[in-house]
């Protein structure tokens, strides 16, 4: 199958299963479409293994394992994705709560590679710098999951801005550091250098690159667009400020989601309050908030399918279930030695670090960063595992979150 018939089938897909779940499940959107997309694959495993003879299994596995999963999010739907999340998240909230999302994007993305790891190494017998591959690719929460959820939770303001700032930046972050492990792991798979100088040199490139090529061009785009009023022209110049910034950054070696969440939060807030009229504003948000639902509900359904290049085996689910308690106790890590280093500074929201730790969803970006491992041994047990904490978290944490925010972060009643 070509791009475009792989692209129309994704749509189709996306559709029936969406209308699937409208009528019969009822659950939120994109969750929905993946629970569905996950019993049919399920399904049409079940009915090859009933029915060998009609062979279904082995050839849509060998489609889906021939679709490049982890390019087409990492280097086609993470920018989009990013751009329009960031939009929505004001830098005057932001700079208020700066220093724990800095904190958790950086040192809690850290504390959990290094957890994750080494407990991994532990329950599987991995080697310690394959283990910490596995940590970094593991740790960042998906800001596609994350943001679909604080819709659905009445959080307090403060909160909401952590949560949704903190989900932006680790996954750069973390993307960054997983790029770090790598060349450090596989230093012969055509990576960066695999020296501790080279991985803070390709760290600092790629973070810091990719924050000023990301200000630099959203900064350049809001000068042009203060000139214009033509709402259309300035929705395609947004689209061309995540495409074309994105290839930039890839072809420099920068961080391409740095690049896209700082520019879109410089878009959203400073270049949506200068440089748009309230048509314009109106016609950009309308078009972002379009296109990260129709991203979000694709990118779940391909999560659904990519069962079909997953290993499951006794071992495997088995550690894949350790992962899962594993992925959890990094997470609370990740989200309480922040808050507890500031809690003598400043005050922090009831319920912080449960809600935090609870909502802080995994999802594509783990997968597609699995996938684009180079073949070994160890990657198929890594594919399994992390697949498991991905749709426990996606499904069960994602369904749940909104009720835990609720019950957590309610203050007690006076009287």
């Amino acid at each position: 199958m070509d791009l475009l018939q792989i692209a129309a089938l994704l749509i189709v897909l996306a559709g029936v299963f969406g209308v699937v779940n409208y009528f019969f499940l009822k659950l939120p959107p994109a969750i929905g479409i993946l629970v569905v997309a996950l019993f049919a694959s399920l399904g049409v495993m079940a009915l090859d293994w009933i029915l060998p003879a009609l062979n279904i299994r082995p050839a849509i596995s060998a489609e889906v394992e021939a679709f490049e999963f982890s390019e087409a999010l990492l280097e086609g739907m993470l920018g989009l994705l990013l751009f329009a999340g960031a939009l929505h998240v004001k830098l005057s909230d932001l700079r208020q709560q700066w220093r724990v999302v800095f904190l958790m994007a950086t040192m809690g993305v850290a504390l959990s590679t290094v957890i994750v790891g080494v407990g991994f190494t532990w329950i599987t017998g991995m080697p310690i710098l394959i283990a910490l591959v596995f940590g970094s690719l593991i740790s960042p929460t998906d800001p596609v999951a994350v943001l679909g959820v604080l819709r659905e939770a009445n959080l307090q303001k403060s909160l909401e801005t952590k949560i949704a700032g903190e989900s932006l930046f680790n996954d750069g972050v973390g993307y960054v550091v997983f790029l770090v492990l790598v060349g450090i792991a596989f230093p012969g798979d055509d990576h960066h250098g695999s020296g501790l100088a080279d991985a803070a040199q390709l760290f600092f490139q790629e973070a810091v690159g990719g924050a000023v090529l990301g200000i630099a061009l959203g900064w350049l785009t809001f000068r042009v667009m203060r000139h214009i009023d033509d709402y259309s022209l300035e929705v395609l110049l947004t689209l061309a400020l995540v495409f074309g910034g994105y290839q930039l950054a890839v072809y420099l070696h920068f961080s391409a989601p740095i690049m896209a969440v700082c520019a879109g939060l410089l878009i959203g807030d400073i270049g949506a309050k200068q440089g748009m009229s309230a048509e314009t504003r109106s016609y950009v948000d309308a078009f972002w908030k379009l296109i990260d639902e129709i991203l979000n509900a694709v990118l779940f359904l391909m999560i659904g399918v990519e069962v079909f290049a997953v290993t499951f085996s006794t071992d495997f689910v088995t550690a894949g279930l350790m992962s899962i308690v594993l992925a959890l106790i990094a997470r609370l890590a990740a989200v309480s030695v922040p808050v507890m280093l500031l809690k003598p500074f400043r005050d922090f929201s009831r319920g912080t670090i449960p809600i935090m730790t609870w909502g802080g969803l995994k999802g594509g970006i783990s997968v597609a960063l699995a996938l684009s491992l180079p073949d070994g041994e160890w990657k198929p047990l890594i594919l399994t595992c992390t697949y498991m904490v991905v749709l426990f978290s996606i499904i069960i944490q994602g369904l749940t979150v909104a009720r835990v925010a609720t019950r957590v972060g309610r203050e007690p009643e006076l009287g």
